[in-house]
């Protein structure tokens, strides 16, 4: 099929389709991660399930690499191709909430700030990631870990039902009853099996939280007791924890700019009377630098986005299980050696919700692991890249505690053994078994990929 038999098929949608030498094509092509220059064929912005599905038959009969994407998060960039077809979801926005059963039929262009914003007013809300620009899509396919997480589990524990269309053009509803299998494996199995149009959430109760960066000194014993007093703490309160140069924010003495420094975000979900209680033990750490852990609506609590920000960056993910202050030091040793522009090293403690659903209930595979780690190294010059992932690959070398692993929501391109690291054990033959079923061509391949079995 010619450039423009394409288009011409591609302009049959009820969205909108954009092509090269479009005004807004280069925007349009433009994903999160800086880095990435692809140039697609062309980008349908879909409007709604039927589109989706034509769109998947002409990748499907043309051959021509199909991207699909939400919010254009994927560290990997694979929400565009070069030379194939984006499959947009952007416009995709319509969301249906029913407060009586506390449930949200959402379409999957629906940002997670998009989706609070609108079930914050009844008192309601489904966990997401850290930051409001992350398409629900995305993320929920990937498993999903943000605020709510030690109280709630991850995205995919409030996910009751999944619209997908498979490689084969057609729409299925996937839950506990209806293609049990394909709900099983969209919950932490990425894109590898269909394109999720919409999602139906369980909404629990989030009214204010009590949240906020708390920044202290970054010593061994600091980030050690910071951990330990997170893994003790009540269910309630989840904790995003970054060592990193303290940058120049405001609110930071100009002294601390640039010097190592814990900088947390917390977040408690339970009675706002029992905050202080709750975070006693972290401020007792060591006087803060910054303390702006306050009462704050739920939605309040994502990161602000950077309009036009779009790092380079280089990371690896991993969990680990045990932490003292050889692996603190460990930690600040590192950093202290970094090269690049800005390095961090994230630490999320897990367990509770997390870790009472079954690790075969989903695809989401590292339930019973205590700490999700993500080493990122930020840069400019594409020159410095092998010397940025050196540095990255001897960090995680140092930190490493089992044969691998990975949140799949934070791998780059990384090659295939690197996804495997994702789904240990069984998961991995089951997935592909789930793959061959659906997907038996690979067609959905731009992703964090799952060959099909045999």
């Amino acid at each position: 099929m010619t450039q423009l038999n394409l288009l011409a098929e591609l302009r049959k949608l009820n969205g909108r389709v954009i092509a090269p030498g479009d005004a807004e094509y280069d925007a349009a092509r433009t994903v999160y991660h800086g880095g990435i220059d692809r140039r697609p064929a062309a980008i349908a912005r879909v409007a709604n399930a039927a589109d989706v599905a034509r769109v998947v038959s002409l990748a499907r009969e043309t051959g021509l690499e199909l991207a699909v994407r939400s919010g254009g998060h994927s560290p990997a960039g694979y929400g565009v191709s070069d030379g194939g077809i984006v499959l947009d979801l952007a416009d995709m926005k319509r969301l249906d909430i029913n407060v009586e059963q506390r449930t949200a039929w959402a379409e999957t262009g629906l940002t997670a700030a998009e989706y609070t914003a609108a079930t914050a007013p009844h008192g309601l809300a489904t966990g997401f990631g850290d930051t409001g620009s992350v398409g629900i899509g995305g993320i929920t396919l990937s498993g999903g870990v943000g605020y709510l997480v030690r109280k709630y589990g991850l995205t995919i524990d409030s996910l009751l039902a999944a619209d997908v269309v498979t490689a084969d053009g057609q729409l299925v509803r996937a839950d506990a009853e209806s293609h049990p299998d394909l709900f099983w494996a969209i919950r932490g199995g990425g894109g590898n099996f269909g394109v999720a149009t919409r999602f139906l959430f369980r909404l629990h109760e989030v009214g204010a939280v009590v949240g906020g960066p708390l920044i202290l000194p970054a010593t061994a014993e600091v980030i050690a007791g910071f951990i330990a007093a997170a893994d003790a703490a009540p269910e309630e309160l989840s904790t995003i924890v970054g060592v990193m140069p303290a940058p120049p924010m405001p609110f930071l003495p100009p002294e601390q700019h640039g010097r190592l420094a814990v900088m947390a975000l917390m977040a408690y979900a339970g009675p706002v009377e029992d905050a202080q209680r709750v975070l006693a033990p972290f401020r007792a750490l060591a006087a803060p630098i910054a303390d702006l852990v306050r009462p704050v609506s739920y939605a309040e609590a994502f990161l602000p986005d950077e309009p036009g920000y779009h790092p380079v960056t280089t990371a690896h993910s991993m969990f680990i299980d045990t932490f003292d202050l050889d692996t603190a030091e460990t930690i600040l040793d590192h950093l202290r050696g970094a090269t690049a522009s800005f390095a961090v090293a994230q630490l999320r403690v897990l367990g509770g919700a997390v870790a009472r659903v079954p690790v075969a209930a989903t695809a989401f595979a590292h339930r019973q692991r205590r700490i999700m780690v993500n080493l990122v190294a930020f840069y400019e010059r594409p020159e410095e890249r092998a010397t940025h992932e050196a540095w990255v690959a001897d960090f995680a070398a140092a930190l490493r505690q089992d044969e691998g692993s990975a949140y799949v929501g934070f791998l780059r391109d990384e090659g295939a053994a690197r996804v495997h690291d994702a789904y240990p054990g069984a998961t991995w033959a089951r997935l592909a078994g789930v793959k061959a079923r659906y997907d038996p061509t690979n067609l959905f391949r731009l992703n964090q990929n799952i060959p099909p079995a045999g």
